[in-house]
């Protein structure tokens, strides 16, 4: 019986390793080259992947919203892009996100949440709350991860209605998925 109860702790650590790489995959199938991001930890694997590719290249940015504009330059440029950020910068995006309607450019963005599941800091739930609500109505559709399993399917719609239908996107990654922070004393 021990045995068992270690086996899903095994498979659930190995999930939680695989479904960053499957997204970095499709990204890659895409011919995704930009890569804006502010520093994350839920999205350390994914960043770490970019910046040791030699096809895409990870831009660190001062704030969320200079994303935004990077990819709508991107396409001018004739390349793709994804932007990563966390649920609590999507409202420094709210008047980049008009870009995405008015330019018609293929917007992807993958968003860590924050402010769910098991959160412990007060300072990110308002923003968590809202974020799904926030790109809604800024005309940007969303699809939801909340299970390592189901990355895979998700990432690929996200990335096909964004790229392929011109449809701006927002992929958001639950706080189940990547896991809660804990404050540490």
């Amino acid at each position: 019986m021990h045995a068992r109860a270690d086996a899903p702790s095994e498979q659930a650590a190995e999930n939680a390793a695989a479904w960053p790489e499957e997204i970095f995959a499709i990204l890659q199938r895409f011919d995704v080259r930009q890569v804006p991001y502010v520093p994350d930890a839920g999205h350390s694997q994914l960043i770490e992947r970019v910046l040791a590719s030699s096809s895409m290249r990870g831009i660190a940015l001062t704030t969320e919203e200079e994303g935004v504009a990077l990819l709508a330059g991107a396409w001018a440029g004739g390349q793709r892009g994804v932007l990563l950020m966390q649920s609590s910068g999507v409202g420094n995006c709210i008047n980049m996100l008009s870009l995405t309607q008015i330019f018609r450019f293929p917007f992807l963005t993958l968003v860590t949440m924050r402010g769910e599941w098991g959160e412990f800091n007060p300072w990110q739930v308002p923003m968590g709350s809202s974020t799904q609500a926030v790109f809604e109505l800024s005309g940007i559709k969303v699809l939801r991860a909340s299970h390592p399993q189901e990355v895979h399917e998700v990432m690929e719609a996200a990335a096909s209605q964004a790229y392929n239908a011109c449809t701006p996107t927002a992929l958001l990654l639950s706080q189940r998925l990547i896991g809660t922070k804990v404050f540490v004393k």
